[in-house]
């Protein structure tokens, strides 16, 4: 695997947080964490509003995980660079100021961080509270074309197909799995178009 990458932890990994951070650290190498928006997001789906302040909100919702994953000991972004050390984007200010994507609930942290992997062509790992992309209830190893899913938004398959990002979807839970993948073994999960 080529290093530097981009991380994205999903919200639903918010209570396994502290050994997804302890092994990023002990590898040592060069991360940009994208926070996804955890409990905060769920609290803007549950008010019901949709269009732009639902985006800006659930925006928000990124950043305030941002910020929690930072009071770990990980120092906070707010611009787009490629990482020299674990550091972890907050995101609010860059995405209201470049505002790239569409104001859906069709695309949620998992596209805007295949948007910022592409932005920096690095490699794009995705964590998930699944062992990859289901289709049908079947895993799929490889995926080169956009399929139907539950595991991940409706614009991301295709968004990182289109953009060529390098992708590769595994489960944060599982102990051991993101030491092996980021020391450039093959581990359970999905890679996509490549």
């Amino acid at each position: 695997m080529d290093y530097p990458v981009v991380v994205k932890i999903g919200g639903s990994l918010m209570d396994y947080l502290d050994p997804i951070l302890d092994a990023l650290h002990r590898q040592g190498l060069p991360v940009l964490i994208v926070p996804g928006g955890g409990r905060f997001a769920d609290l803007v789906g549950e008010t019901g509003i949709s269009g732009d302040a639902a985006h800006w909100m659930a925006i928000a919702a990124m950043e305030q995980m941002g910020w929690y994953i930072a009071s770990k000991g990980v120092s906070p972004v707010t611009h787009l660079k490629v990482p020299d050390r674990v550091e972890v984007l907050l995101p609010y200010t860059l995405l209201r100021s470049a505002d790239p994507l569409p104001h859906s609930w069709d695309v949620t942290s998992d596209t805007i961080s295949a948007w910022i992997a592409s932005r920096l062509s690095l490699t794009l790992i995705l964590l998930k509270s699944v062992d990859g992309i289901r289709s049908g209830g079947i895993l799929q190893d490889h995926v080169t074309r956009d399929i139907p899913t539950d595991d991940v938004d409706p614009c991301f398959i295709r968004y990182v197909i289109d953009s060529k990002v390098k992708t590769i979807v595994i489960n944060g839970r599982t102990p051991g799995r993101l030491e092996l993948l980021l020391e450039g073994r093959r581990v359970p999960g999905t890679t996509i178009g490549f």
